[in-house]
């Protein structure tokens, strides 16, 4: 079994390894034919070389927008989910199945529509467009999911808590969001991960350089005629960093968060 497990990592995994070991290979070893899955000697010249220019801008950029969408996503999400699972009101399944519905769309038809919306409100190569766009993505999904695991914190608790002088909104704070965690922690991960890598959006709304997100700027490292393997898979590398941080000090909470929500609704 533990065999069986490791082989079934191991090809999850390759894409990434072979990014990270061309990333370290010099550009010379990146075309030889057949090619080599490890370094034959380590070159640091593809890291160096794909932060220079506007990288850092790029990060910086990616990072604002993700961090904002992903903050309003919780709030408006975390509201949302209590409000459908605390309170019974004329259309609340209308509109939890009409939130749902706007998940079943590909985003490939909206792009247009959405870009005559954000050029008719002057938002064009802003990045408020981007937030705006990644924050009506993710919300329905958020909510869905908030409501699944705020269903599963008993409301006997947020009695007990007004019972001992707490009020309503004292007691969301104090015990529901708290109980919660693992859940929100989850959403958390699937909204900074879907508005970190985002491309389509990103190339249709932003159109200079210094607005541009990270996997825009990952396209500026393919040439026309020939590509440096070993700075692109450099500059893939960094990308793909903050995620893959981001999942391994959440781990503990996202996979609570998964279980909890699939066990109760």
């Amino acid at each position: 079994m533990h065999l069986l497990m490791i082989c079934i990592v191991f090809v999850i995994d390759f894409p990434f390894l072979w990014m990270l070991f061309t990333s370290l290979k010099p550009v010379g070893e990146t075309m030889t034919i057949p090619p080599t899955f490890l370094p034959r000697s380590i070159s640091w010249d593809g890291f160096i070389r794909a932060v220079d220019g506007n990288f850092a801008q790029y990060f910086i950029n990616s990072l604002y927008i993700a961090l904002i969408t992903t903050a309003a996503a919780l709030v408006l999400g975390i509201m949302a989910g209590i409000g459908f699972s605390r309170y019974r009101f004329r259309g609340s399944r209308g509109f939890q199945l009409g939130i749902l519905v706007t998940q079943l769309f590909p985003l490939i038809l909206l792009v247009t529509p959405y870009y005559v919306l954000m050029s008719r409100f002057g938002l064009i190569d802003k990045h408020l467009s981007l937030i705006i766009t990644y924050c009506a993505f993710t919300l329905p999904f958020c909510v869905w999911m908030l409501n699944t695991y705020f269903h599963s914190v008993p409301v006997d608790m947020e009695e007990s808590a007004m019972i001992d002088g707490c009020s309503r909104l004292g007691a969301y704070f104090r015990i529901t969001i708290p109980l919660a965690a693992p859940g929100i922690a989850a959403t958390a991960i699937f909204a900074f991960v879907l508005a970190w890598n985002e491309f389509i959006f990103a190339n249709t709304f932003l159109d200079s350089a210094a607005m541009r997100t990270l996997p825009i700027g990952l396209r500026t490292f393919i040439g026309q005629y020939s590509t440096e393997w070993n700075v692109l898979m450099a500059a893939s590398v960094i990308t793909t960093l903050p995620v893959v941080l981001m999942f391994v000090f959440l781990q503990k909470h996202f996979i609570r968060g998964m279980t909890s929500g699939s066990v109760k609704g």
